[in-house]
Formats: structure tokens, sequence, C-alpha cells
């Protein structure tokens, strides 16, 4: 039976080739792309990143991929108008971050929620040392010390002992 249907096939691809059907096909005459590299495991991954233009980032294990969001909250809450929808963005990545929590899948990697306030104080001050800088021609760096003549407020856990060498 496969003999039978072994030479039926082989007759088709006989009889398409007289007919020149096989000729003029893309890529015809060109190298086979990536003949004579070395193996790799992945190739048919990194070739699939690479044929639909995706960011390698999908392929990390969700809790790098939420630590990832956290480092690029300030840049993503930069552009943002108002308060309300740096909260939302902070929320909605906070979401993320607790359904990881309930359920946690992949390698074990310290993740915690965004304290939205923080971002928001930082969001506040980044907005206003950009509007001074565009209204005033001030020489002072952006960030720099805090007038001598105003203390520096911290809050009840910074003095606790184990905060000490961390609050600043």
């Amino acid at each position: 039976m496969t003999e039978a249907w072994e030479a039926a096939v082989e007759s088709q691809i006989r009889s398409a080739v007289q007919r020149g059907e096989f000729d003029n096909l893309p890529g015809m005459g060109k190298p086979i792309p990536g003949r004579g590299a070395p193996y790799d495991e992945s190739w048919w991954i990194k070739s699939f990143l690479e044929r639909e233009a995706l960011p390698s980032d999908l392929l990390l294990p969700t809790p790098l991929q939420l630590r990832r969001c956290i480092e690029q909250v300030p840049a993503e809450v930069r552009d943002l108008p108002t308060e309300q929808s740096v909260r939302d963005f902070v929320g909605q990545l906070n979401a993320q971050i607790v359904a990881w929590l309930r359920n946690p899948e992949g390698p074990r990697v310290a993740v915690r929620p965004v304290n939205a306030d923080e971002v928001v104080r930082r969001w506040r001050a980044e907005r206003a040392s950009a509007g001074s800088r565009t209204s005033t021609d001030s020489l002072a760096p952006a960030g720099g010390p805090p007038p001598t003549g105003a203390p520096v407020r911290r809050s009840w856990w910074a003095w606790l002992p184990w905060r000490r060498r961390q609050a600043t």
C-alpha cells in the first residue's frame, strides 16, 4: 500500500517538474538562510520574533516582565496629563502584580506592588521641575539638594534601626 502511494506521489512530482511548476519559485538560486551557522535550538522562536517584529520581552517569565514594567513606570507616566491617569496606570500595573502574587508561576522573584502615592509625588516633582526650567532661566541643577533653611522631613519608619542606613 505505501509503495503504491509513494509511486503516485513521485509521478505527480515528476509531471509537475515537466510542466515547469517548480520554475521561478521565490528564493530560487539564493543561498538557504542560516546555512553554515552553528545549530541553535531556539532558531524557530528567534525567527518568529524577528519576522513578526515582536519584542523579545515576551519570552521572559511573568515575574521578570512585571519587574521590567515596574522599572519603566517613571518613563511611562512622564507624559500622562493628569494625576488620575497616573493613578489609573499604577492601579492597572498593581492589579497585574496582585494577580501574579495570588497564583505565582515561574521563577521565584520578589515583585511588590508599586506605591501609587510615591509615583504621583515623583510625577508632580518632575512636572514642577520641568515647568520651572521652561519658565525661568535657573542655573541650579534640577533635582539638586533642598535649600539649607528647609529641614528634611522623614517619615516615622525611617527612624527604625534597620531602616536608618536606607533613609536619606
